[in-house]
């Protein structure tokens, strides 16, 4: 198999060419963001345009080639690339353009957040995405897409317009609320299962100057600073957000405010005074700088883990919780990562997209972060062992995208049953053999899931 289809892939034009292993660059190329994850696929296809891409994928269903794809790399779970497979590299398709008069942003599949942002911020607009600006579009958008925008404008699919995507049969479709309403439906939180994206559809937002404080507090001081944080933000318009990063060093506030400039300073001088040990200060910084600063926290090439949920509150069991995880925090940038929701998500019907969970106030997220393979088996314990504990706490759905552990019940459990079944049926219309099954898989309705 693994013959049949590289002679293929390297036969047909993709533009981007096709490397295989004791090529110059495969080395370079199979590498993924989280370096736990070490896999060597038979062959990394990189098509420049959508019939590139549909070659890619008609010569996996062949073949029946096991099939990654790939925007950013940036899969907790490694699910962008694979042994002995086909990784589609989309980095290629990378360009954004942006029609001023109306805001809407045509992105491609293989673009990155921080492309999205260079493009957009310029102009006044921005896509609302996530925190970490090498993180691919493509994966981010499908799973749902939080980040300082969301509480203001929504989640990232709740200003995405519409798609060109490719199918397991290798046809290139569009889908919108106009047209495969279904299929777009499942692509607002139903993850990599229906297809390859080759193109977004957005309607960018209007945003300007912004304000952010910082402030590091002393770990003892957690309990005081989380619910005392949660209760300011709690009672504040959507155009302020809060997050929490707290490792075994301390605990970073960060407040978000992006509302009218002169409450600016009495919005956010309160998350400073929380205990009498604050260091930090407040002020404007441009978005550009604010999306970028946790590049190199979330730098490529060190060792990640990750388990997420929803919570409705931060309150005081939850915070006990952090606080035993963080008590006996494997590395000093272990973290456990809180960042506000609610707002403009909220305001969005449960049943529009098949993302799940829009009733959250905050979101967690356990994430040892190390840089050796020597220390994998512990960081990995705590990882797991405190993510089970918070899970207990939290909502009964959950976000795909954030998780390292994405196999057995777990893709049921945070779609729900009832939306896991309508994403059932989509799934055996798009994809009956499950050839996009490397992701928090859905199994199509009437058939076996495929063995990954």
């Amino acid at each position: 198999m693994a013959r049949d289809v590289v002679e293929r892939l390297t036969a047909a034009d993709l533009g981007g060419g096709v490397a295989v292993p004791g090529s110059a660059d495969f080395d370079r190329r199979r590498r993924i963001w989280n370096a736990v994850v070490d896999r060597h696929p038979a062959a990394i296809a990189r098509p420049t345009t959508a019939d590139g891409v549909a070659a890619v994928v008609r010569a996996a269903a062949e073949f029946d080639a096991l099939l990654s794809v790939r925007c950013g790399g940036h899969c907790f779970s490694g699910h962008s690339t694979c042994d002995g497979g086909v990784v589609l590299d989309l980095s290629a398709m990378n360009s954004v353009s942006i029609d001023r008069a109306t805001g809407r942003c045509v992105v491609g599949g293989g673009a990155l957040l921080g492309d999205v942002d260079r493009a957009a911020v310029p102009h006044g607009l921005a896509v609302p995405a996530g925190v970490v600006s090498h993180t691919g579009i493509g994966g981010l958008t499908l799973g749902g897409g939080m980040g300082w925008l969301s509480r203001l404008h929504g989640l990232t699919i709740d200003s995405l317009v519409g798609v060109d995507i490719v199918t397991a049969d290798g046809a290139l479709r569009h889908a919108s609320a106009e047209s495969e309403p279904a299929l777009f439906w499942a692509l607002r939180g139903g993850g990599g299962n229906f297809g390859v994206v080759v193109a977004f559809e957005f309607q960018a937002r209007a945003v300007g100057q912004v304000w952010v404080g910082n402030w590091v507090y002393p770990l003892a001081d957690i309990h005081d600073v989380m619910l005392g944080a949660a209760e300011l933000a709690g009672d504040a318009p959507r155009e302020l957000t809060i997050s929490f990063s707290a490792t075994r060093l301390g605990v970073a506030l960060t407040a978000f405010w992006v509302g009218t400039p002169a409450r600016a300073d009495a919005t956010l001088a309160p998350f400073g005074r929380l205990t009498a040990s604050a260091a930090g200060r407040h002020g404007p910084v441009s978005f550009l700088d604010l999306q970028t600063r946790n590049d190199q926290h979330s730098a490529w090439g060190r060792r990640y883990y990750a388990k997420g949920g929803f919570v409705r509150r931060v309150d005081a069991a939850l915070v006990d919780c952090i606080a035993d995880a963080l008590a006996e925090g494997p590395t000093d940038h272990s973290e456990v990562y809180v960042p506000q929701l609610g707002g403009a998500v909220e305001d969005v019907d449960e049943d529009a997209t098949a993302y799940s969970g829009r009733g959250a106030g905050f979101y967690w997220l356990v994430e040892p972060i190390w840089d050796g393979p020597a220390d994998d088996a512990r960081c990995l314990e705590w990882g797991r062992r405190h993510g089970r504990r918070l899970a207990a706490l939290s909502m009964d759905t959950n976000y795909v995208n954030e998780q390292a552990d994405t196999g057995g019940a777990f893709p049921e459990q945070a779609y729900g049953s009832s939306k896991y079944r309508r994403l059932r049926d989509i799934k055996a219309r798009c994809d009956r053999t499950n050839l996009f099954r490397l992701n928090a898989n859905i199994e199509p309705a009437g058939a076996a899931a495929a063995s990954s």
